[in-house]
């Protein structure tokens, strides 16, 4: 009796085998089944390399040679001499720093901007689809006709729009193109980019849960209050996601440059894309030039992978578990 007891304990007692590996479906596909699967991408792939990478490498190519148009006959290799040029130029460092002015000054400008109109336009009111619409209008205006637009409507010196509001209140005849490019040319990129950032903010606002904000409302707080601790905290992510976006396109800004101030007075306006293409189409000296936009690009790519990387980090929610 006692070894028909113990027998089947010790059957309980043995280590269970273990459970076979789990073995996902990807795993299971073969490399010709993914090719087969990757094959429809290929010519998008094969045409954004055309487009982008190949005139790149001659872009490389063409930053190690001596090469002025004005010179016939003057070309040859240079090695990196190009590339010293451009960080020994001075007016490159002050064109650099009036693209990071630009954008900056853009971006801050149009998310405060952007975060106003959200707000009001997340509360409901008579005429509300009306505002929104024109709201985004300046969006879907061409750059440049925009920038045509506040050169000759909005900032004429005799016509503006500006001084004839302006005018009131002891403000003259005065020429903001001329006097203040910069800025002229941030005012215009402002009034396009607000309402991007209005949209996005916008949407940020929509998805916030209404029961958070009505528990708080009960809990005795007020509207700044509620702003300063749920909103602003919930909306972070699309901010930053809006600045990161208009700040990698800014940064190809050139149309609004060219309409509006042609990089003067002097090159008080200039940025990095208009200023390579002085040195391309008129000065002509195609080697430099290659260089320029080979140390700009290589600069964007850097900031805005460790950008993008930081944004990513907070959608994905990656910062918070570490």
């Amino acid at each position: 009796m006692s070894e028909t007891t113990t027998a089947p304990a010790a059957a309980d007692s043995a280590p269970a085998a273990p459970p076979p590996p789990l073995v996902s479906r990807r795993d299971r596909i073969s490399r010709a089944e993914g090719w087969r699967r990757r094959g429809p991408l290929l010519p998008a792939l094969i045409f954004m390399l055309v487009v982008t990478q190949v005139p790149f490498v001659f872009t490389l190519y063409y930053s190690t040679q001596s090469w002025n148009l004005v010179r016939p006959g003057s070309r040859h290799f240079n090695g990196l001499q190009n590339y010293a040029d451009v960080f020994r130029d001075s007016q490159f460092r002050e064109v650099a720093v009036n693209t990071v002015i630009m954008i900056v000054g853009t971006v801050i400008i149009s998310v405060i901007l952007g975060l106003l109109f959200a707000l009001l336009l997340d509360r409901a009111f008579f005429g509300r689809g009306v505002v929104r619409t024109l709201l985004i209008t300046p969006f879907l205006v061409t750059p440049v006709a925009a920038a045509l637009i506040w050169k000759t409507t909005m900032l004429d010196p005799v016509f503006g729009l500006i001084n004839f509001v302006l005018k009131p209140f002891g403000v003259g005849q005065v020429d903001w193109v001329s006097k203040y490019p910069l800025p002229a040319v941030m005012a215009d990129l402002v009034w396009q980019w607000t309402p991007f950032m209005m949209l996005l903010i916008l949407a940020g606002l929509q998805s916030m849960p209404r029961d958070i904000v009505e528990a708080a409302r009960v809990d005795g707080a007020n509207s700044f209050a509620v702003f300063r601790e749920l909103t602003l905290p919930h909306l972070r992510r699309f901010i930053e996601l809006g600045a990161v976006l208009g700040a990698i396109y800014l940064v190809n800004t050139f149309d609004a440059v060219y309409m509006m101030t042609s990089g003067g007075p002097g090159i008080a306006s200039s940025n990095l894309p208009f200023y390579i293409y002085q040195r391309a189409f008129l000065g002509f000296d195609i080697g430099q030039a290659a260089a320029m936009g080979v140390v700009t690009v290589v600069a964007t790519t850097v900031v805005a992978t460790l950008a993008l990387r930081l944004l990513f980090k907070s959608f994905t929610g990656k910062e918070e578990a570490a």
